[in-house]
């Protein structure tokens, strides 16, 4: 055969089956997918595992390419099945797994169905079941039944299981203590169901109890244990509840007013005048308010006595001060660096303060520094014109000494020069006469002319004073 003539053929039986294949993909492309069988998914999640690969998109192919394989990667999903239903839809049909709680085993959690069956494993708990504590497992094998120490434990979850699919009141926690005695974690109120029996009656009333618990906000221990055919008490222990500042839903005046420093709840429940905060201690405690030259302003850094005490305290301080409670003085006022707390308790130097060497936080420089040196000089900031070293030398902070008492009662003025000193108790009158020879020490007329015409001297000015005075 012409080679030309077999080139010809294979181009036209290439571009038939091309031509045939578009048209196969064109005409069986999938427009419509349709999920049953799914409860814990949505149809676009389904979708999104299942319709993976080449073929998946091609109704007639579909089935046979996208089935058991995808349905291993989805949780709880026990299989899947693909199906035809015209040329452009198809059917995806899951079966799920039906686990009815989980309970902790090993590093993970194990999830079981209601025949015991351990169906599922996973590091991360599925809230919308029950968990399980206080069941001992002693071997987990997929897809096997679960090896649990006390026969009548499983049966006692399922049915727990159930009760709260039915009611939708599904608990935090379902604990077994060692006597397999049964309690409810619901936040914070426990149920306590006791024994493993009337367990449907209990929970009937647990349940009705818990709403009106529950829209009063109350907390305590729900307990149903004497519960049976005889007896129906059911009893609630109310837990003491410790009202703070960050709990305290105060506000509103007996007559439901809303005021803001209330006494009473939007329930009309007393709950008492609002708790105080560490910057209400704080403000409270705080002596400042007036500035440097002793006049109140309300804002200054001075106490009345002229003491610096920090700026006035604020939130802002408060949180920087992390879980340190300090900033009050030995004597209950507050300057932000104070070793104790508002209660008076010693709880040290704020462990979150930065620098070293400062007097009080935001004191200006010069006016207290934290750590003084025996050679005259302050800490960070701070200049002294003079200090006492331990030795009982004083310094100007000039490097100098002009004088000093020795041990043996000797002063030198520092001149090196042992004249006119007391020596051995001696005194040499001529030197303090030369001394203040001529002085105004002993000058009378100076003092005349220093107080004359003085309101010491003046009588009228005492009478004007007085008068009309008590």
């Amino acid at each position: 055969m012409n080679k030309k003539i077999l080139f010809w053929i294979i181009g036209i039986l290439t571009a038939l089956i091309l031509a045939g294949a578009v048209a196969f993909f064109t005409y069986f492309r999938v427009e419509h997918v349709e999920v049953r069988g799914s409860t814990r998914y949505s149809e676009e999640e389904i979708k999104s595992q299942v319709m993976r690969g080449a073929f998946a998109w091609n109704s007639v192919l579909a089935p046979y390419f996208c089935s058991q394989e995808q349905a291993r990667d989805i949780f709880y999903v026990e299989s899947v099945s693909v199906s035809q239903i015209d040329r452009n839809s198809i059917l995806i049909s899951v079966l799920e797994k039906k686990p009815v709680g989980c309970l902790f085993y090993l590093d993970s959690y194990i999830y079981f169905d209601r025949n015991g069956i351990f169906v599922e494993g996973s590091r991360h708990r599925d809230v919308k079941l029950p968990y399980f504590d206080g069941i001992v497992v002693d071997k987990a094998v997929q897809d096997q039944k679960l090896a649990i120490k006390g026969t009548a434990v499983l049966s006692t979850a399922v049915t727990l299981s159930t009760i709260f699919m039915k009611t939708e009141v599904l608990p935090e926690a379902v604990r077994f203590d060692e006597s397999q005695q049964i309690s409810l974690d619901y936040g914070e109120i426990t149920v306590m169901l006791g024994k493993s029996e009337y367990l449907e009656d209990k929970m009937a009333r647990a349940i009705a109890i818990l709403e009106i618990l529950w829209e009063e906000e109350e907390s305590g221990i729900l307990h149903l244990e004497s519960v049976n055919d005889n007896q129906k008490i059911v009893t609630f222990e109310r837990a003491e509840r410790v009202i703070t500042a960050e709990n305290w839903n105060g506000g509103y005046d007996e007559n439901g007013e809303y005021t803001g420093d209330g006494e009473y709840d939007e329930k009309g429940r007393y709950v008492g005048p609002r708790p105080w905060t560490e910057l209400d201690y704080a403000r409270a405690a705080w002596q400042g308010g007036y500035d440097g030259d002793g006049d109140f302003t309300g804002a200054g850094e001075y106490d009345q006595y002229g003491n610096y005490v920090g700026f006035y305290p604020t939130q802002e301080e408060i949180d920087a001060h992390g879980s340190w409670t300090g900033g009050y003085t030995e004597t209950g006022v507050y300057n932000g660096t104070g070793e104790y707390d508002h209660s008076g308790n010693h709880v040290g130097p704020n462990p979150n303060a930065s620098g070293e060497g400062t007097g009080i936080s935001g004191s200006p420089a010069g006016e207290a520094g934290a750590s003084s040196q025996n050679d005259g000089s302050t800490g960070a900031g701070g200049s002294a014109d003079g200090t006492y070293g331990e030795d009982g030398t004083y310094g100007d902070g000039s490097g100098t000494s002009d004088g000093m008492y020795s041990e043996d009662g000797t002063y030198d003025d520092g001149s090196g020069s042992t004249d006119e000193t007391y020596s051995g108790g001696s005194y040499d009158e001529a030197y303090y006469d030369s001394l203040y020879s001529d002085s105004y020490y002993d000058d009378e007329a100076y003092y005349d002319s220093l107080y004359a015409d003085s309101y010491l001297n003046d009588e009228s000015y005492y009478d004007s004073l007085y008068a009309d005075s008590y």
